[in-house]
C-alpha cells in the first residue's frame, strides 16, 4: 500500500465474529490495503435468545488497518454493501482519523487539516478504556447504566510505572483489558463520567480512558 505524503490517514476498525478476520483481510487487499492487525476479544451486547442458549458473550476478532481517507471510505462503503453490515449481527466497521503514521511509512502530523475535514461533526465516538484484567465487566456495567448498548473487550498487557510489582526480584507486568464502546455523541459524556466514577479512574493505576471521533460507522444499531 502506497500512501501519499499529503494524505489524510485513517484507521479502519472492523469487529466481526471469530473466524471471519481472514476473509476481511483478503477483501481489504482487493481494495488497496495490504494488511492489518487482528486481535481477539469478545462482545457484550445483550441478546435474550443468545443468553438463553449460553452464547451471550460471543468471541470476536478485531481488525485494525491503516489507509488514506479515500481508500478507507471506499472500503467501508463496499463492506457495508457486500457484507450486509446494515443487518444485525453482521459486524461493525468504522474509521477514525489519526494525526501521523510511523513505521512502514512516516507521515507527519496533520491534526489541523483533519479538524478542517469535519472530524468535529462526527455523530459517533469511540470510547476506549484500559483497566486491570477482571474489571472490564465493571466498565461495561457502568457504561450500560449510562445508556451504552455494549462493547468489545480485548486482552492486553500494561507496562506503566504503576503497573509493575516484583516477585523474587522479577518485574511482573499485569494483564489488562481494553474495552471499546461506540457511543452516539450526545451520550458520550454521561458514559465516560459513569466509568470514571465507578472505577475511580483519576487514581493512579486505576485505568485510562480516551475518546475518538468516528468519521464513518456501519453496523451500529440504536
Amino acid at each position: 500500500m502506497n500512501l501519499p505524503l499529503d494524505a489524510a490517514i485513517e484507521v479502519v476498525c472492523v469487529i466481526v465474529n471469530c473466524g471471519h478476520a481472514s476473509r476481511i483481510l483478503k477483501y481489504a487487499r482487493n481494495h488497496g490495503i495490504s494488511g492489518g492487525t487482528v486481535m481477539l476479544g469478545h462482545g457484550t451486547v445483550k441478546n435474550r435468545l443468545l443468553n438463553f442458549v449460553g452464547l451471550g458473550d460471543i468471541r470476536k476478532e478485531i481488525i485494525f488497518m491503516v489507509a488514506d481517507e479515500n481508500t478507507a471510505e471506499n472500503l467501508l462503503e463496499s463492506m457495508n454493501r457486500d457484507f450486509e453490515l446494515h443487518r444485525p449481527n453482521h459486524g461493525i466497521a468504522f474509521s477514525y482519523p489519526v494525526c501521523g503514521l510511523f513505521g512502514t511509512h512516516n507521515i507527519p502530523c496533520r491534526c489541523g487539516s483533519i479538524q478542517e475535514q469535519g472530524a468535529d461533526s462526527a455523530m459517533y465516538h469511540s470510547i476506549t478504556t484500559i483497566v486491570d484484567k477482571g474489571r472490564a465487566e465493571e466498565v461495561i456495567s457502568a457504561a450500560t447504566a449510562a445508556g451504552s448498548k455494549g462493547g468489545t473487550i480485548i486482552n492486553a498487557r500494561g507496562s506503566g510505572i504503576y503497573e509493575t510489582s516484583k516477585v523474587f526480584a522479577m518485574e511482573i507486568e499485569p494483564e489488562k483489558e481494553l474495552v471499546i464502546i461506540l457511543s452516539e455523541k450526545e451520550h458520550t459524556e454521561a458514559i465516560v463520567d459513569a466509568i470514571r466514577e465507578k472505577l475511580k479512574i483519576e487514581l493512579p493505576g486505576h485505568g485510562i480512558i480516551y475518546v475518538q471521533d468516528i468519521k464513518r460507522a456501519y453496523g451500529i444499531y440504536k
